[in-house]
């Protein structure tokens, strides 16, 4: 397929069950389909109520082949604001056509647009095909760092 035949597309607020299919898919890729408990109603409220998260698709044919959801954080150290990458995902049997390549092309587009200071995302250890393709983009592991969360559990016992 022709970098030209790919179109890239904002998710709209009638994408809601499409994005949950999305996620669903890269949680059973990256083995996690048991922890997804986002809802439409969760997903409508966080995106496109509240603005905290954007997404968007790949299409080719017609077809939504792959997506990407992203938000802003912000760097004290640079000052300024980055585009977090959640999630980039392209359905098994249309990868190595260009598509992840151009959403995450489209959004460095955005972050440059938005005056963002850098880009970032966090990649499964294990994710041997993403992480090449991450470093043949010249993205590079933050090897110094390690990621910490507090689930929902911990934040209400914390409160």
């Amino acid at each position: 397929m022709d970098k030209n035949d790919i179109v890239i597309r904002k998710a709209e607020r009638k994408d809601v069950p499409l994005l949950l299919k999305f996620i669903r898919g890269i949680a059973r890729y990256e083995k996690l389909e048991n922890e997804v408990i986002a809802t439409a109603d969760v997903l409508e409220r966080e995106m496109f109520d509240e603005h905290r998260a954007e997404a968007i698709f790949a299409v080719a044919d017609g077809l939504e082949v792959g997506f990407a959801l992203y938000f802003y954080n912000f760097s004290t150290f640079i000052g300024h604001s980055g585009l977090y990458l959640e999630d980039l995902f392209v359905w098994p049997e249309d990868r190595g056509k260009g598509y992840g390549k151009s959403l995450l092309l489209h959004l460095v587009k955005i972050a440059r647009e938005r005056h963002c200071g850098r880009m970032e995302w966090t990649c499964l250890n294990w994710n041997q095909p993403s992480i090449n393709f991450y470093l043949s983009l010249g993205a590079v592991p933050m090897k110094d760092w390690t990621v910490y969360r507090l689930d929902a559990s911990a934040l209400a016992r914390l409160s």
